[in-house]
């Protein structure tokens, strides 16, 4: 895609709905577009952060690998986020994402966006803000999973 599309995609997922223009010209500028097949495991639980994704369309399964299995925590979808600890530099990825169908995304180096986010504070401060509705909501699946897993 052409930085003016991945501008105008950005514009449209649900992410940057309260980014200032300049701040989507911003993003636009470090995005790239990714797709990934059926099955493709995007990342692993404790892979080294690298990466943030905006899913456009498909499905991406957000695991926990327990004791001899796998716990699903959340599916995603056109208009979530996924590897928001790229952006945070954390030690290691906290889920494993596995592609469920055929995925399209947008994709941000995380060391990109964190530098900008120190050069322009008013980028960083909408990013941030944005990234901690997305922990927010992850860890909510996870308390709900957890509740249906070990609630008698």
């Amino acid at each position: 895609m052409k930085i003016e599309t991945l501008a105008e995609v950005l514009h449209g997922h649900p992410f940057a709905q309260e980014f200032a223009p300049h701040h989507l010209d911003m993003l636009a500028e470090s995005a790239r577009d990714v797709h990934f097949d059926e099955g493709w495991i995007i990342f692993r639980e404790g892979d080294e952060c690298g990466t943030f994704y905006l899913v456009l369309s498909g499905k991406v399964a957000l695991e926990i690998n327990g004791s001899n299995r796998t716990f699903l925590i959340q599916t995603l979808g056109a208009g979530d986020e996924l590897g928001w600890s790229s952006v945070l530099k954390s030690e290691g990825r906290h889920f494993q994402a596995r592609a469920l169908e055929p995925v399209w995304a947008v994709a941000f180096d995380g060391t990109r966006l964190l530098q900008a986010c120190r050069e322009d504070p008013s980028f960083g401060f909408a990013l941030m803000h944005r990234l901690l509705s997305v922990v927010s909501e992850r860890l909510q699946a996870t308390r709900l999973q957890l509740i249906d897993v070990y609630a008698p």
